[in-house]
């Protein structure tokens, strides 16, 4: 009997090794020029496929570059990148476009999304608020990631909350996404939120 266990045992381990990685898409949302490409693009343990294109005379007028006047490219599809979180599980990051022109990829993007990151840049903090209101309509959990770029006014967590009309249990946190760390960090917190939107849903085991 033993051997049989141990048997079943291998063959249930040699099973999970060869079943594939289970996938976890998760979005990257936010306004025009809040670092989304770049936020991928720094976390991602593979070459990001991106789709940017050099931003014209008439993108410019469709896109105000107020605050962001330096930016020379805009995303015009997606931005898709991916991190290996173990032997089971593999994160996919689904930037979407930050223009009101582009929204309607959205609902195609969320489909079968676990959570998302909202970028919020301080110097055009009123665009992330059609991707949290977005969000929020929709019931997908999410964080608010400040990116803090160099030129821009520094907000206490409690500040951009009260600007961006959050709910309390919504996490604020800042980082620069630039840094792989900092966008990895995000993702963590995100993980720990969504895990704490599911706990009270879990069945209880002993009852």
């Amino acid at each position: 009997m033993a051997y049989a266990d141990d048997c079943d045992t291998r063959t249930h381990s040699r099973a999970a090794a060869a079943a594939p990685p289970a996938t976890l898409k998760i979005l990257v949302a936010g306004g025009f020029g809040a670092g989304k490409t770049t936020f991928v693009g720094a976390v991602s343990e593979i070459e990001p496929l991106c789709t940017e294109e050099l931003l014209s005379g008439i993108g410019e007028a469709a896109d105000p570059l107020d605050g962001v006047e330096t930016k020379t490219t805009t995303t015009v599809a997606l931005d898709f990148g991916r991190i290996t979180l173990d032997e089971r599980h593999v994160l996919y990051l689904f930037g979407t476009p930050g223009q009101q022109r582009f929204w309607f990829l959205w609902e195609e993007l969320c489909i079968g999304a676990l959570g998302a990151v909202v970028l919020a840049d301080t110097r055009r903090l009123a665009d992330c608020f059609p991707a949290v209101d977005f969000f929020e309509r929709r019931g997908i959990g999410f964080v608010v990631a400040v990116n803090e770029f160099d030129d821009s006014h520094r907000y206490t967590a409690e500040e951009v909350r009260e600007a961006v009309g959050l709910a309390p249990g919504v996490p604020v946190v800042r980082c620069d996404a630039r840094l792989p760390g900092s966008g990895t960090g995000v993702l963590a917190v995100l993980v720990r939120h969504l895990l704490s939107l599911a706990a009270p849903h879990r069945p209880d085991r002993y009852s």
